[in-house]
C-alpha cells in the first residue's frame, strides 16, 4: 500500500541564514554603541556648559537608532532605545540644571602700595616757648609783662608808662578785683634794683596811683635792703628768675605772692 506523501505548506518559507545581512547588523549595532558612547561621554563632561546641545546630539542619535533598527524590522529594540535614550538625555540635562558651573573666582583685590606714614601722638598742650626778657627794649619789656596779666585773668591790663608816670609802668584789675600796678625794670645783670628804687615806687603806688596789690618786676635781681623795704611796705619784687617761671606757668601769679617775695633760686 503506498504512503501518501505529506505535501509542504502552501505559503510556508524556510528562513534561511544570510551572513552578509547579519555581519552588516553587527557592524551598524557597534557603531551605535561606540557613538552612543562617546556621544554620552562627551555630553555629561559638556553638560554642565552646554546642555541643550547635548541634549541635542542625544536625540540624533536616538532618531539615528530607530531608524537603524527599523531596517532590521525590530520595532520592540528600536522603541526600548528610543525610550532608554530618551532618558538619558532628560538625565544629562536635570543633571547640568542642578549642578551650575562654578563660577571664576574673581581676582583677589591688590590696593596699590602708598607710603605709609604713621600719625604722630596727639601731643598735649604745648608749653609756653621761653622767652628772652634781657633782649626786649624797655618798651617791649612793659607790653610783654601786660600781655602776662591778661593771659592769667586780668583782661583790662595795659600799659600807662612814660614821662610823668609817676611809677605805674602796668596797671590792671586782678580777678578777685583789687587795683594792680606794676613797674618794670628792664635792668642788665649788673644793675640791681636797690632800696632807692624801692623807695620812688613805694611813695606813689598807694597814694598815687591807689594800688591793692603793687609789683615790681625786673630783668636783673634786687639788693637785699631794697627786699627788706619792699617788706616793709607790702610790694611784690619778681627777679629774672621769677619773671622767667611766670612766663612758663611755673610760678605762682604775683598778685597771689606775699609781699618782698625773695629771688627765685635758679
Amino acid at each position: 500500500m503506498p504512503i501518501p506523501m505529506r505535501g509542504r505548506v502552501r505559503g510556508s518559507r524556510r528562513s534561511t541564514f544570510d551572513v552578509r545581512r547579519t555581519a552588516l547588523g553587527f557592524v551598524l549595532l557597534a557603531v551605535l554603541v561606540c557613538g552612543v558612547g562617546l556621544t554620552l561621554r562627551t555630553a555629561l563632561a559638556s553638560a554642565e556648559r552646554h546642555p541643550v546641545p547635548a541634549a541635542a546630539v542625544l536625540v540624533v542619535l536616538v532618531t539615528g537608532a530607530v531608524v537603524l533598527l527599523r531596517r532590521r524590522r525590530n520595532r520592540r529594540a528600536a522603541a526600548r532605545g528610543a525610550v532608554a535614550a530618551v532618558e538619558t538625555a532628560y538625565e544629562v540635562v536635570d543633571a547640568a540644571l542642578a549642578e551650575p558651573a562654578p563660577a571664576e573666582p574673581a581676582p583677589a583685590y591688590e590696593p596699590a602700595p602708598t607710603a605709609y606714614e604713621p600719625a604722630p601722638p596727639a601731643a598735649g598742650p604745648a608749653a609756653p616757648e621761653p622767652v628772652d626778657w634781657e633782649a626786649m627794649d624797655p618798651y617791649d619789656f612793659e607790653e610783654a609783662v601786660a600781655a602776662l596779666c591778661r593771659r592769667d585773668g586780668c583782661p583790662d591790663a595795659e600799659v600807662v608808662g612814660g614821662a610823668g608816670d609817676l611809677g605805674a609802668d602796668v596797671v590792671a584789675t586782678t580777678p578777685d578785683g583789687r587795683r594792680l600796678v606794676v613797674q618794670c625794670k628792664r635792668y642788665t645783670a649788673e644793675n640791681k634794683v636797690g632800696s632807692q628804687d624801692l623807695q620812688r615806687f613805694g611813695g606813689t603806688c598807694y597814694a598815687v596811683h591807689g594800688a591793692s596789690t603793687a609789683v615790681v618786676v625786673t630783668t636783673s635781681t634786687f639788693t637785699e635792703p631794697a627786699l627788706e623795704y619792699a617788706a616793709q611796705c607790702g610790694i611784690v619784687c619778681v627777679d629774672l628768675a621769677g619773671l622767667t617761671a611766670w612766663g612758663e606757668d611755673g610760678a605762682p601769679l604775683p598778685w597771689h605772692t606775699r609781699p618782698a617775695a625773695l629771688p627765685v633760686e635758679g
